[in-house]
């Protein structure tokens, strides 16, 4: 732990929106572990944490998480307007903990705000002495989904404007990685002309996985390709169920495909997605199996050729990044991707798509290969070479270099020391808003919501009818 004095020391507090297991989680919890490492006190606020689905820093004492603003708005209606209850549950969490107190209490050097910037005006407004750094995933308005319709086109404007207009009351933007970087310039050019945007990569805990042991070979040593992602369509996990159909049936004799990832009954997409990715493993004519604990996950027929695994708990996911052979990394223009960091710091090399943040991440030929989603066939020639046709000293060697690239690069502490950096930097320089029109634009963002809802109302009440 690094020592801090006590003018050094900082109390950041931190806003998510749902504290489970996904990327932007991931993240959460390595920035708020890493800066409490740093003799900072944190407190992580968040609308949802369920202990049964979130990482174990958020359920055993490692942070301190408190649910709020929980209990007015649903995260959605009818399966929609996600989008406005997660703002509204935003805004909730925000005045809920200030006029109770908490926040006084706690008197915050700094915010850290992500995913969601809508609450980043009303947190300058109640707290204008603490600084607030949001930390841009990737741009809201491009990863919405479904606008072929123009009244789903209309109904996200206000939300689009409000992202932009909202983002530019932080002190201080991060984004995780160059891909982004550029995307958010094209997004929101005027927006960057009057911020600079700083690039923050996300890490992987290298000192708790150096401690950590792999335990026995996983099904009696038998090998086995990897793919760890959220059962989601846009993680494109096809993909890599089809490259390993590719493989002739001599390639495939003794392999297995491991589909781990994110699964929320909650979720319809994921029971959606996770049953179209069975029906097409079968009807490639591969056997498949789905396990949803860790000990049914330990007792698979050898026969499988494709096993599914449901949200695995973070011991069972450090032996499969330990025992595989070959991580497959399938979403294209993917944000960054912290699971090809977690296999090269295993020693796994990683195959994944040739866009997006991998490409910062994964060295051609030394720590894995890059290739175009688009040609399912290079990616089952990599498969190949890598089960049948790499030498045992090619493959310690990328092994070696991708743990390397990772603990030079991408560890906890670097992640902490430029984030508390960037928070410095923002506390030196003066507050560049004014209280004045801030009060008027929310009023008026307020009156856009109050017209957006009422648009909801009046299809909600036709739903009914």
């Amino acid at each position: 732990m690094t020592e801090k004095t006590r003018e050094d020391s900082k109390t950041i507090v931190f806003l998510h929106p749902d504290l489970g297991i996904g990327g932007a989680e991931r993240l959460v919890v390595d920035a708020a572990v890493g800066l409490q490492n740093r003799g900072h006190k944190v407190v992580i606020f968040t609308s949802h944490c369920d202990p049964k689905h979130c990482f174990d820093e958020a359920r055993d004492g490692t942070l301190d998480v408190r649910v709020r603003g929980n209990t007015l708005i649903p995260p959605s209606l009818l399966s929609r307007f996600s989008i406005l209850c997660s703002i509204l549950r935003q805004l909730h969490l925000i005045v809920q903990i200030s006029l109770t107190s908490e926040l006084q209490a706690l008197n915050p050097t700094a915010f850290f705000v992500d995913q969601l910037s809508a609450g980043v005006p009303l947190l300058q407004l109640l707290h204008p002495q603490a600084r607030v750094l949001f930390y841009c995933h990737f741009p809201d308005l491009l990863l919405a989904q479904g606008r072929q319709r123009w009244w789903k086109h209309a109904y996200r404007v206000p939300f689009d404007a409000w992202e932009q207009w909202s983002m530019s009351f932080a002190d201080a933007i991060a984004v995780n990685s160059k891909f982004t970087k550029g995307v958010v310039g094209r997004t929101w050019p005027a927006l960057v002309a009057r911020k600079e945007l700083d690039v923050v990569y996300p890490c992987v805990d290298t000192a708790t996985r150096e401690k950590s042991e792999a335990g026995r070979p996983l099904w009696r040593g038998k090998r086995f390709l990897l793919s760890i992602n959220r059962f989601e369509r846009k993680k494109d996990i096809a993909l890599a169920i089809k490259a390993f159909a590719g493989l002739s049936a001599q390639a495939r004799r003794g392999v297995r495909l491991v589909v781990a990832g994110g699964y929320d009954p909650r979720v319809s997409e994921n029971v959606g997605y996770h049953t179209e990715l069975v029906d097409l493993t079968e009807g490639l004519g591969l056997s498949a199996m789905t396990t949803k604990t860790h000990l049914t996950a330990l007792e698979v027929p050898d026969d499988v050729e494709v096993l599914f695994l449901h949200s695995v708990p973070n011991l069972l996911k450090e032996t499969l990044l330990s025992s595989a052979r070959l991580l497959v990394y399938t979403p294209a223009n993917e944000h960054f991707g912290i699971v090809p960091l977690e296999a090269m710091l295993a020693g796994v090399p990683v195959l994944a798509a040739d866009t997006g943040g991998p490409t910062e991440t994964v060295v051609e030929g030394k720590t894995g290969w890059l290739r175009s989603p688009d040609k399912v066939n290079e990616w089952t020639e990599v498969m190949d070479k890598v089960l049948n046709h790499i030498s045992e000293d090619e493959f310690a060697a990328m092994s070696k270099a991708g743990i390397a690239r990772v603990k030079e690069n991408f560890g906890e502490a670097q992640m902490a020391e430029r984030l508390d950096s960037i928070v410095v930097q923002a506390l030196r320089e003066p507050k560049t808003w004014s209280w004045t029109p801030t009060v008027a634009l929310m009023l008026g963002a307020l009156g856009a919501v109050g017209a957006v809802l009422a648009v909801v109302g009046s299809l909600l009440l036709q739903n009914k009818e």
